[in-house]
């Protein structure tokens, strides 16, 4: 890995089948311990369940009520700044409920790959 600087493109959004609209921050072969992403889920929106093949999920709560639904954990309101751990093959799934877009950050260790992705 080289040092670099991504500058974020918030253009190259895109909607992904899970419900949600994702901007890839930093997500390459070059880094592959880490991917970062900023998701946006609309008002109103359940992202369909789902879980990951090998990959430890982290969703950083920037702007936004959600209910975040995790393994056999009880939904629960999420806000910003607070922190959703997720490990490898246990499914989730997030609401936004509040009245604005729901935005985080999801942080994939190691790196995100749609071959990992498991709809449930």
């Amino acid at each position: 890995m080289k040092p670099s600087i991504r500058k974020v493109d918030l253009s190259s959004e895109y909607f992904f089948n899970e419900g949600c609209f994702i901007t890839e921050l930093s997500n390459s072969a070059e880094d592959s311990q880490l991917s970062i992403a900023r998701a946006r889920v609309k008002t109103g929106v359940t992202t369909k369940w789902h879980y990951l093949l090998g990959v430890t999920e982290r969703y950083i709560i920037l702007q936004g009520t959600g209910k975040v639904e995790v393994g056999e954990l009880e939904p629960q309101l999420v806000n910003t700044g607070d922190v959703v751990l997720i490990p490898p093959e246990v499914r989730q799934r997030i609401s936004n409920v509040g009245e604005d877009d729901l935005i985080f950050l999801a942080l994939c260790t190691p790196r995100f790959e749609e071959s990992i992705y498991v709809s449930m």
